[in-house]
């Protein structure tokens, strides 16, 4: 129809009785991020089969910003290990994955299970992506603050 849009995907292995199988989930069940120009794409978009409803802000529709889609289209594009948890998580350091898979992701450092993984927060859904992050394949440098 026209209408950009992202469904970011995980691989999960399932398991049945008699075999494992390798798939791709929705990283957000029952979301889909889209880009819409106008209006008549939002009226036209409702009548896809399956769309129920926005999000939103108040009487707004909620909006994601650009930088936290990019963020969301690399880390489900990588390879890496990901996890998405709705759970507290402390301000980490700042970075932004300057080689590897991952280039060009901007997120926190934090520690979870033991371990250090790249956070990168979707506060719209109130959810959070968790990466595990090899040292050898990845440089990190410090994230840098600007305002347009």
């Amino acid at each position: 129809m026209g209408i950009e849009s992202l469904l970011p995907m995980q691989k999960s292995i399932r398991s049945w009785s008699d075999r494992k199988k390798c798939i791709e989930v929705p990283l957000f069940p029952s979301y889909v991020f889209v880009c819409l120009k106008d209006l008549q794409e939002y009226y036209h978009s409702l009548t896809i089969d399956g769309v129920l409803y926005y999000l939103r802000d108040g009487k707004d529709m909620a909006k994601v910003r650009n930088s936290t889609v990019t963020d969301i289209r690399i880390a489900s594009s990588g390879s890496n290990e990901i996890e998405v948890s709705s759970s507290y998580f402390e301000v980490g350091r700042k970075i932004i994955v300057s080689r590897g898979a991952l280039t060009g992701l901007s997120g926190e450092i934090v520690s979870h299970g033991g371990k250090e993984k790249l956070l990168v927060r979707v506060n719209l859904l109130r959810r959070y992506i968790l990466l595990t992050l090899s040292e050898d394949d990845v440089l990190v440098q410090p994230a840098v603050s600007s305002f347009c």
